[in-house]
């Protein structure tokens, strides 16, 4: 159900970075900074986890494509790949895919079986989810630990949230259980622009990464789209005065460190307008009259 070939030579010291898409995935962040991560480390695939186990594919579908002359067919997967890092301390086992539909406890056990026989001894999940923050602001992480020394130095808040989790939270939890030393970064991502790439939540992600592994990254692409992001929304909401008011509010509400969701108006608007900017953007312009 699941399979690792350990590497040859043997990684030194790794670390484990995890994220999945879906629920724990707001605005693509994780799972964007897992890609960024194993794209600058050139991370080569060690293993992969059987998804008949584990998916229903009437959620999660299979990717078929027939628009070239070798027609295929990608079923869901979970990527574990290791990075080799020269210039730090540890190398990275990087594991991305599709938050599992079923069978979490098996899979949760699979994966910390085969990542230990690696040994590692640093667990880091990786998660993002919507929440009333503005665009315009520098992300904080919310951060778990098990050891407060890992985290030392970082702008996070702790933890306050009661509720249902998706499967990092649950990961987490079950390596604290196992001994592992257990990180888990969650970046806040404006919930009227859940449908656009936050770079700047990814950017805040990969800061974390970095001062949880000692591993450096090239974050000057990830600047650039976070810039971009923030402009796309910028423009959409200066077109609105409606709209300008809610992130006032928000901005408002960040600033004196505060969230009071009864105070703040619905996104609702921000979202159908945000959705109707990047449609046009898209799209190509109307052919013109004759």
């Amino acid at each position: 159900m699941l399979s690792i070939t350990p590497p040859d030579p043997p990684l030194r010291d790794p670390i484990v970075v995890v994220a999945f898409r879906g629920w724990n995935d707001a605005a693509s962040a994780a799972s964007s900074a897992i890609t960024t991560i194993a794209e600058q480390r050139n991370a080569e695939s060690i293993g992969s986890v059987d998804p008949e186990e584990f998916y229903d594919f009437q959620v999660t579908r299979p990717i078929i494509d027939l628009t070239g002359p070798d027609h295929t067919l990608s079923w869901p997967e979970v990527e574990i790949t290791a990075a080799r890092c020269p210039d730090a301390d540890h190398d990275l086992v990087l594991v991305v895919g599709g938050e599992p539909s079923m069978r979490w406890p098996t899979f949760c056990r699979l994966l910390l079986d085969g990542i230990e026989a690696l040994g590692v001894r640093r667990f880091v999940t990786l998660g993002a989810l919507l929440a009333d923050v503005p665009h315009t602001r520098d992300v904080t992480l919310t951060v778990m630990s098990t050891q407060e020394g890992l985290v030392e130095g970082m702008d996070t808040r702790p933890p306050g949230y009661r509720g249902p989790t998706g499967i990092v939270g649950v990961l987490h939890l079950l390596a604290a259980e196992r001994g592992l030393e257990a990180v888990s970064l969650w970046a806040p991502t404006s919930h009227y622009a859940a449908g656009v790439v936050n770079h700047k939540a990814e950017l805040a992600l990969l800061e974390g990464v970095s001062t949880v592994t000692g591993v450096r990254f090239d974050t000057t692409e990830v600047r650039s789209g976070a810039r971009e992001f923030e402009e796309q929304v910028d423009q959409v909401v200066a077109a609105d005065p409606r709209l300008q008011q809610l992130v006032e509010q928000l901005e408002q509400a960040a600033d004196e460190d505060r969230i009071d969701d009864q105070d703040l108006p619905s996104g609702d608007e921000l979202v159908a307008e945000l959705e109707r900017f990047l449609r046009e953007r898209q799209d190509p312009p109307p052919p013109a009259s004759l």
